[in-house]
């Protein structure tokens, strides 16, 4: 299978009403109203000319779903809602349409169509007029016009009133001549096999301020967190041969994943992640771009739209910034604007968080970000296990993940067993990972900053203070039971990240446990962080600026207050 044949020039993110047509040679999706814009969305070029079908969250083409176990699925111009009253042909009535989160009524303006009109799906119906703007509404249907059943200038509709009736022949037309809206069939009842719309919810219930100081009762029942173990049988992998390792074995098993990003072909990636898949997989499935992530962005997100599964590499999280339009308000919102019907299937990786003497603008930390966006999963991990289960399940998972890496990680060895190297291992992602077994305090971190959290438990363990770490590996969602959990065990609990501490990843776990745990607390929680600064150039003002394990060490005996008894002696 081909999946990508050249480049395009430019993908836009569109959100599709789940009609596809011919244009100019090119299969694309149909062109819709997105905030009373019209934007058209190209499908890649190596689906050009095919038949483009809709199955529930994915568009794909007609030979990769040929072999299926359903091959009811119709084609994206079928006519799906058609049904039948009696005495009367196949039809479907259109109501009145909430064009707007609070619309409960409007007018309609004008009838851009009437009776006997063949219409396609994406052509204009009428216009509607609120009291904050005039819109248009669009058929979701190919058909013809058989009924008009509110004439223009009727002012007051309510939202779900029938307006129009779409039939799928000429024919049938004058059996509508005398309809009445109440002679309208209900609407047939949902499909109870359909599998319902992904949501990430990690904080579903929204108490009153009354009961917030009662645990929820996800965090009552124990639930089985990871705890990292040693195995006799363990081979040693760096954190970068797990990443590569895992984006060759993904590409194997699926032809539609592919690769795109600067200098990942020829240079083999500036970090080498991507070394050897160029020779491997061939120019098709390994995209060296232009240094435009906006434009490449763009393209990776539009491929994903059209069921293919890009792999985007970001030299550094940082420079993503100039593709964040694309990464927010395409690819993590589309799902959820479009009903569940177009799924973004995409992987956005690359290094996160301070390096080595770069500065301010290659050295921040956007976990806190990214992790705030609904419609994204995002995960970081910290072990070579971490990296190579976690990219697996990213590149699996049908919804956008942020993959952050840490550059000071990449050349880092570590323990893999040998359940790590089957090819079909994955990391779950939103569960956490207990690094370290402790009692007296619970130590919340990720990325990097696991190893020093873990070099600070030793020397807490020297003194008598039993430290648990906690590897979070997944920010959203965040595996709150594991926190939770772990502090009814210690009763204390601290945040460290590399990150600014106003609205970062400590600031969240805090308001979780605040909320879900505070009658589990023996102290007020402690986040240790980055200061709040721009990162600093100077090596000693860069150290400064980040957590290092004294600081771990420190804030961690404030907890069982051994800093009170040091300063009573």
């Amino acid at each position: 299978m081909t999946v990508v044949h050249g480049a395009a020039r430019r993908v836009a993110s569109c959100l599709s009403r789940g009609a596809a047509r011919k244009i100019q040679g090119y299969s694309s999706l149909s062109r819709c109203s997105v905030n009373q814009q019209q934007v058209t969305t190209l499908v890649p070029a190596a689906l050009r000319g095919a038949d483009v079908v809709l199955q529930p969250r994915y568009v794909r083409t007609a030979a990769s779903v040929a072999n299926q176990a359903h091959p009811t699925q119709r084609t994206v111009t079928s006519k799906r809602s058609y049904t039948a009253a009696a005495a009367l042909p196949a039809h479907e009535v259109l109501p009145m349409p909430s064009l707007s989160p609070t619309m409960t009524q409007g007018t309609i303006a004008a009838w851009k169509v009437k009776v006997g009109d063949e219409i396609k799906a994406g052509d204009i119906l009428c216009d509607i007029q609120t009291d904050k703007a005039t819109m248009e509404m669009e058929s979701m249907e190919d058909g013809v016009i058989a009924a008009i059943l509110v004439p223009e200038g009727t002012e007051d509709i309510p939202v779900g009133k029938p307006v129009a009736i779409l039939v799928e022949e000429a024919a049938d037309v004058g059996a509508f001549a005398d309809y009445k809206p109440d002679d309208a069939a209900a609407a047939p009842a949902a499909d109870p096999t359909v599998e319902p719309t992904r949501v990430i919810a990690e904080r579903p219930d929204l108490r009153a301020t009354s009961n917030q100081g009662t645990p929820l009762r996800s965090s009552r029942a124990p639930v089985q967190v990871e705890v990292a173990a040693v195995d006799p049988n363990s081979s040693m992998m760096t954190v970068r041969d797990a990443l590569n390792s895992a984006l060759s074995e993904e590409m194997e098993r699926d032809d539609s994943v592919f690769v795109m990003g600067e200098e990942v072909g020829e240079y083999q990636g500036a970090y080498k992640i991507t070394r050897g898949l160029l020779q491997k997989f061939g120019p098709k499935r390994v995209y060296d771009t232009p240094i435009t992530e906006a434009g490449f962005t763009g393209i990776g997100v539009g491929a994903a739209f059209a069921g293919i599964r890009p792999v985007v590499e970001f030299m550094t999280f940082n420079f993503a910034m100039q593709a964040i339009d694309h990464v927010i308000n395409s690819a993590a919102k589309t799902l959820y604007m479009s009903a569940g019907q177009i799924s973004c299937p995409i992987v956005f990786r690359g290094p996160n968080g301070a390096a080595a003497g770069v500065g301010a603008q290659h050295s921040q930390c956007f976990a806190a970000w990214y992790m705030s966006v609904p419609g994204l999963k995002v995960v970081a991990p910290y072990s070579a296990e971490d990296a190579r289960g976690l990219m697996k399940a990213a590149i699996r998972d049908p919804d956008p993940v942020v993959v952050l890496e840490n550059e000071l990680l990449y050349g880092q060895e570590f323990p893999v067993s040998p359940a790590c190297i089957d090819k079909d291992f994955v990391v779950p992602i939103g569960k956490a990972k207990i690094e370290a077994v402790g009692s007296d305090v619970t130590i919340v971190t990720f990325s990097k900053m696991v190893g020093f959290a873990l070099e600070a438990a030793e020397l807490l363990a020297a003194e008598g203070i039993s430290a648990e770490v906690i590897n979070l590996r997944s920010m959203r969602p965040l595996d709150k039971d594991a926190i939770v959990q772990s502090l009814v065990k210690t009763n204390r609990l601290m945040t460290v990240e590399e990150g600014w501490p106003t609205c970062g990843v400590g600031a969240e776990v805090t308001a979780l446990v605040m909320e879900d745990a505070f009658d589990h607390l023996d102290a007020p929680i402690e986040r240790v962080t980055g200061v709040e600064v721009p990162m600093p150039y100077a090596v000693n003002l860069e150290k400064a600026a980040l957590p290092q394990v004294e600081n771990i060490v420190s804030a961690a005996k404030k907890l069982v207050y051994r800093d009170l008894d040091a300063a009573r002696a």
